[in-house]
């Protein structure tokens, strides 16, 4: 029997779609704290979300679980709206953030847009921080990313997850895909999971659940297969990044969309690390004739459209 999932009272979760990641957002400590900013075509939503809950009141504490595109693209544009507002950032970057360099923040490998944003600080696992009325503990998270954070309150058993655990998975796991082993961190981070033991989970994507044991057997058999066979895992990562490009422009030209596939640099890299005696133009184009079989995309008129 499952319980419905609760959050405290000063605690908000917006959930968004898969173009950003979900916003949360405490508001009942000494200052208000936000965290993850989403994708930066969201940005005047975001800040009309944010708006929506705190009124006229301040954004004061701005944190980032990790520094993907859909989880940070907001971050500029929130502080332009909250000039005071204290941004925190995991430690593995920052050097990349303060000389900001967008391909070694993976912005320009992946095709994705992230206006450039300042921090204050950064965060470091094994440590502790208030979020809202309640004392939060900081965990490393590697996997997905490298650098990715968790956090969990252990009073009220509340994880948010960002992209290490979904209800039906976890993110794709990017170091693997340039021949790192990263699939290794991603058991490591699923056992702390199950360490922790929460009694709710605050994904980085789509609604918060309780959490149960059959869902961290889900994750586990989806990594087991990826690792059996990591063809299976950069296919889907390939796919994964052209939906996303699809997220964000909604629509365009067949021929186009291929030609921006065959210039971003991450996409040819899997390309020529796991798919080298597929033509690239075949190898784009069957990626998105798989995206229209799983009814994610669309024909229509010479354009390729998202669903």
């Amino acid at each position: 029997m499952t319980r419905t999932p609760r959050l405290p009272e000063g605690m908000r979760v917006l959930e968004r779609g898969w173009l950003s990641a979900n916003n949360i957002l405490f508001i009942d400590g000494d200052k208000t704290v936000m965290i993850d900013s989403g994708y930066c075509t969201h940005s005047e939503q975001t800040i009309a979300l944010v708006e929506s809950v705190l009124g006229d009141g301040p954004l004061d504490i701005l944190i980032n679980t990790h520094l993907h595109s859909d989880h940070c693209g907001g971050n500029a544009a929130l502080q332009v709206r909250y000039p005071a507002v204290k941004t925190l950032i995991p430690p593995g970057q920052a050097a990349q953030v303060t000389n900001w360099d967008p391909v070694a923040l993976t912005y320009v490998p992946t095709g994705q847009l992230c206006p450039q944003f300042v921090f204050s600080e950064t965060l470091l696992p094994g440590t502790r921080m208030a979020f809202g009325s309640a004392v939060w503990e900081i965990h490393a998270a590697p996997g997905h990313d490298p650098d990715s954070l968790i956090f969990f309150e252990p009073v009220e058993k509340i994880l948010i997850s960002a992209d290490a655990l979904w209800e039906n998975g976890f993110g794709v796991v990017f170091p693997e895909l340039d021949g790192k082993d990263a699939f290794s961190e991603v058991a490591a981070t699923l056992d702390l999971i199950e360490q922790l033991n929460p009694l709710t989970v605050v994904p980085g994507h789509g609604k918060f659940f309780e959490y149960r044991p059959e869902i961290l057997a889900l994750a586990r058999q989806r990594l087991r297969a990826f690792e059996s066979d990591p063809k299976r895992h950069a296919q889907h990562a390939a796919k994964v990044l052209l939906k996303f490009k699809l997220l964000e422009v909604q629509r365009q030209a067949v021929v186009d969309f291929w030609g921006w596939a065959r210039v971003t640099p991450h996409l040819m890299r899997i390309h020529k690390r796991f798919f080298p005696d597929v033509p690239e133009s075949a190898w784009v184009a069957g990626l998105c004739e798989e995206l229209v079989k799983a009814n994610v995309a669309a024909h229509e008129n010479g354009d390729i459209i998202n669903k």
